[in-house]
């Protein structure tokens, strides 16, 4: 209840407002469409409503004094005080370090390539102050080796980076690292990694500097580009190391693998992986080396016999886990628990182990992504409205539209190798 005094301090606006009248913007107030007041040097001024120009106010009614000595009244209730709005964005952290350099991968199995990673990244970072971190990914085909086995192979394989190397089951994404970071004091992040995910990373990280985590500068530097063709530690990949494991080709498996690790070493890691992918139950090359047979991927895909609406897959580059609600010509849009939006392409990413959506959700989720398709398709960008504060990581809305020309002239361009751009220079050079 505001006593009198704090009455008198309150402006007009104030008075009227709590005593329910009406301005009609000169300075004039009415109450049930009758005049009873107006502002007078910044207060109210009270009138009755038989007041005549030059003559003496006659006496007030009951009710007029009731209206004009409303200041001593009780004020009505007011509503309890709100709550201030939650902080949005990380907590705010003392920033006492400088820059950490990371490099998050998946290094199954871990290979002389991983090496030359390792190298790079030790040599980009401030100080020697650099992380590196084992995805947690583990299934029979692509990821045949579980994170501990990993830790203590590549300890092994690596010994001047052993103690850099981090085992730590809360580390399931790239984002869960950027936020121990942030929560560490670091300033600053550097993510060193191949050539072929440095745009990738590049705009999802920085996409949520600021909401996930706090950081002056998010970089992403490339590890140098890779030669599949090359028979040296240029060209040689955990795809291609998987491959001959199953290929039961261990001469071929050797020549990956660091001089650091002793022959019966390397033998015991290629019996392992091999018993982890049950080759003897046998095996598809698209399953576990997609990069080796992309055509019967993309085949099963085209059948829906993979990666299909509603079910959940794992971004294997960044860890992100979400239900598919788009089926792109190569990839696919997900979006996770946390409203993360995010897009991948299908020779990167696994089924999760996660329970697939109900027969009788997949309906839903099919309308949901038809409705969101049709929105891309008007040249609006997904965004908060439409899909409920999640976040949009994808192509232009002009070049999403499956078997148009400018789809097709847009993956093409994102396929290493293709001529898409040759043939536009060649044909404006020749007139």
């Amino acid at each position: 209840m505001k006593n009198f005094f704090q009455f008198l301090t309150e402006s007009a606006a104030q008075q009227a407002a709590r005593l329910g009248l009406e301005g009609d913007g000169h300075g004039g107030w009415y109450k049930d469409g009758e005049f009873v007041a107006k502002t007078d040097k910044g207060r109210l001024k009270f009138y009755n409503k038989r007041q005549k120009v030059g003559q003496q106010d006659p006496p007030q009614t009951d009710k007029e004094k009731n209206l004009s000595h409303s200041t001593s009244a009780p004020a009505p209730e007011q509503p309890a005080a709100q709550q201030a709005p939650a902080q949005e964005g990380p907590p705010a952290v003392e920033k006492t370090k400088g820059t950490l350099t990371v490099a998050f991968g998946r290094f199954n199995p871990p290979t002389t390539g991983h090496e030359k990673l390792l190298d790079t990244v030790a040599a980009n970072s401030d100080d020697g102050d650099y992380i590196i971190i084992p995805s947690r990914s583990q299934d029979k085909k692509k990821n045949p080796l579980d994170a501990d086995t990993k830790v203590s192979v590549m300890r092994q394989m690596f010994p001047q980076h052993s103690e850099r190397i981090v085992n730590d089951p809360q580390n399931r994404t790239i984002f869960d690292v950027l936020k121990k970071a942030h929560m560490d004091g670091y300033a600053n992040v550097r993510i060193v990694g191949g050539a072929d995910r440095q745009k990738e990373f590049d705009k999802l990280v920085n996409n949520y500097n600021g909401k996930m985590y706090q950081f002056d500068n998010v970089e992403v530097r490339s590890a140098g580009d890779r030669d599949p063709d090359s028979d040296d530690v240029e060209g040689m990949s955990a795809s291609k190391q998987r491959k001959a494991a199953a290929e039961n080709n261990f001469d071929a498996f050797y020549k990956g693998v660091p001089s650091t690790m002793s022959k019966k070493a390397a033998r015991e890691m290629f019996n392992n992986i091999r018993l982890a992918m049950n080759v003897a139950e046998g095996w598809n090359m698209w399953e576990i080396s997609p990069l080796f047979d992309w055509k019967n991927l993309r085949e099963n895909y085209v059948k829906k016999n993979i990666f299909n609406i509603g079910e959940i897959v794992e971004n294997l580059n960044h860890g992100l886990v979400g239900r598919i609600i788009r089926r792109g010509a190569n990839h696919l849009i997900c979006v996770t628990e946390d409203n993360i939006m995010f897009k991948s392409w299908i020779k990167d990413v696994n089924e999760s182990k996660m329970p697939n959506v109900a027969p009788k959700d997949r309906a839903a989720i099919n309308a949901r992504a038809k409705n969101i398709f049709k929105k891309d398709l008007k040249g609006t960008e997904v965004g908060v409205n439409e899909q409920k504060n999640t976040e949009v990581s994808g192509v232009p809305a002009d070049q999403r539209l499956i078997g148009t020309d400018a789809h097709f002239k847009y993956v093409k361009s994102l396929v290493p190798g293709s001529d898409w751009g040759k043939q536009f220079i060649n044909k404006y050079r020749k007139k």
